[in-house]
């Protein structure tokens, strides 16, 4: 097996120095399957075929110099091949400043090497469009790319899109300190609006392939709401000139049947994301996420190798993820949610897993950021006269029981964790303990052990815990989870 330096400086060839490659490595050829759900080869877009005919931007008098906004002939371009019956539409080399524009069916969608996408710094170029946000259906600016209500697509090429986003960035932590000190964390995030740089949405057998995206003002790649989709070989680097808030690499939000493979993500917030809704309106609009494959991909910077949630209302289901390296990753396999979230998160498989340098392999919370999750409306507000987005979020469950989360069925298999200052955190709730957890040749060296909390049914097998403070795990409320001191393969000290 190739060691972790090894892929560390392949991953950062591929960030930083590389121009325009795709060189994450071939880590199914480093670690044979152990086992692969009979679902796998239904995931993802179909071969897509489209009309020999080339639409050039610059033939609709497209600006190549960035100086200017160029939107409207980029946009002029696509309609004439939607027109066509399709084709792809393409660029000269150049730098093209644009706002929103919108892919339509049979359209292949290419950036080639020499080519820049740059994003439009002002919000008003971002029209707002009916979508989900971080859970919940809002008016939103569309994002920079966007595939809506379409099927039959590729966006693909070697050329780079930049969302040019840390004017956005500036925008939310300066909103952030006006609404924190009110007693409005909750609400900040939704009234700071700020674009996604590719969203596909309502849409199927869509391709998304070997993009170079960087800088997102919010979400990277939002998939929403849509079927048979594949993300290939994407390069995603966001913390370029500061460390942008919200900019998650990949969501895949109350979607089914989903393919990523061969990315490379550095970011500021979640790597790889599964979302389904959030309180009241997630469990209005009940969605699942469900058959999603990510493998052979590299995790730098950001929050989460594969994070689960927070919204989970819609649950997430039939998630198997393999061959991945995190490296300076916060988390590995995170699952969060709240108790007014809902939703079942089960059937999990993540094997083949290596980490270095991370804070967390297994984290797990059913009671997350409650100043984040949890809404309240501050005395001397107007019910009334509030946006329908607050009072979206200040909607209660009923019952309250419909709000608790259910998490189950989850295998990791085959992992390796280096450098960890907490091996595992898991915490369920005396009424929703996290069940049948299955640790299978799972080997992690950790600051301190962490703890298991409010679970219950785990099977350990062939599992070592090498802890540098000589902490055990904290094992509170979990019937049916033992762990031997055989596991520690130093002298720990016994909690």
């Amino acid at each position: 097996m190739r060691s972790i330096s090894f892929f560390f400086a392949l991953a950062l060839c591929s960030l930083y120095s590389c121009k325009n490659t795709n060189t994450t490595p071939d880590l199914a050829a480093a670690e044979p399957a152990a086992f692969e759900p009979e679902w796998v080869n239904e995931v993802g877009a179909k071969p897509n075929t489209f009309k020999e005919q080339i639409f050039y931007v610059n033939d609709y008098d497209a600006i190549a110099d960035g100086s200017a906004l160029t939107t409207t002939a980029i946009q002029q371009a696509i309609d004439a091949a939607a027109v066509n019956g399709g084709g792809t539409v393409t660029f000269k080399p150049g730098k093209y400043l644009s706002g929103s524009i919108f892919i339509k069916k049979n359209i292949q969608f290419t950036i080639p090497e020499g080519v820049e996408i740059l994003g439009s710094e002002d919000i008003k170029d971002y029209p707002e469009i009916d979508t989900r946000v971080a859970g919940i259906e809002m008016k939103w600016p569309a994002a920079l790319i966007n595939v809506l209500d379409q099927s039959n697509v590729t966006i693909n090429g070697d050329g780079l899109v930049d969302g040019q986003g840390k004017v956005f960035w500036d925008y939310y932590w300066n909103l952030r300190k006006e609404y924190e000190p009110k007693g409005l964390r909750w609400i900040v995030d939704y009234d700071a609006k700020r674009p996604r740089t590719l969203l596909i949405q309502n849409s199927e057998n869509v391709f998304l392939k070997d993009l170079n995206v960087q800088r997102a003002g919010f979400w990277t790649v939002q998939v929403l709401y849509s079927n048979q989709i594949t993300v290939d070989g994407l390069t995603i680097k966001n913390n370029i000139g500061g460390h942008g808030p919200s900019t998650d690499g990949i969501d895949i939000d109350s979607s089914r049947y989903i393919l990523v493979q061969n990315c490379t993500i550095d970011c500021n917030d979640d790597n790889f994301c599964l979302k389904a809704g959030r309180d009241w309106d997630g469990l209005r609009v009940d969605r699942p996420t469900e058959y999603v494959v990510i493998r052979d991909c590299v995790a730098l910077a950001g929050s989460g190798l594969c994070t689960i949630g927070s919204e989970t209302s819609g649950s997430i289901r039939h998630v198997f993820v393999s061959n991945i390296k995190g490296l300076g990753t916060k988390n590995g396999l995170n699952i969060k949610s709240a108790t007014n979230r809902g939703g079942t998160v089960e059937d999990v498989y993540m094997q083949n897993i290596q980490m270095d340098s991370v804070r967390t392999f297994m984290e797990v919370s059913m009671n997350w950021n409650p100043s984040y999750s949890y809404s309240k409306l501050p005395e001397g507000y107007d019910e009334e006269s509030i946006p329908q987005r607050w009072k979206t979020l200040l909607m209660e469950v009923d019952p309250p029981e419909k709000g608790i989360p259910t998490f189950k069925d989850i295998t990791l298999y085959n992992i390796d964790v280096k450098g960890a200052q907490r091996a595992i955190n898991v915490n369920g709730m005396e009424n929703s303990l996290v069940e049948n957890i299955t640790l299978k040749d799972v080997h992690i060296q950790a600051e301190e052990a962490g703890q298991i909390t409010h679970s219950t049914n785990w099977t350990i097998e062939n599992v070592s815990l090498s802890i540098k403070n000589g902490s055990t795990l904290k094992i509170e409320n979990s019937p049916g989870v033992v762990i031997s001191d055989s596991l520690y393969t130093s002298s720990p000290k016994i909690n």
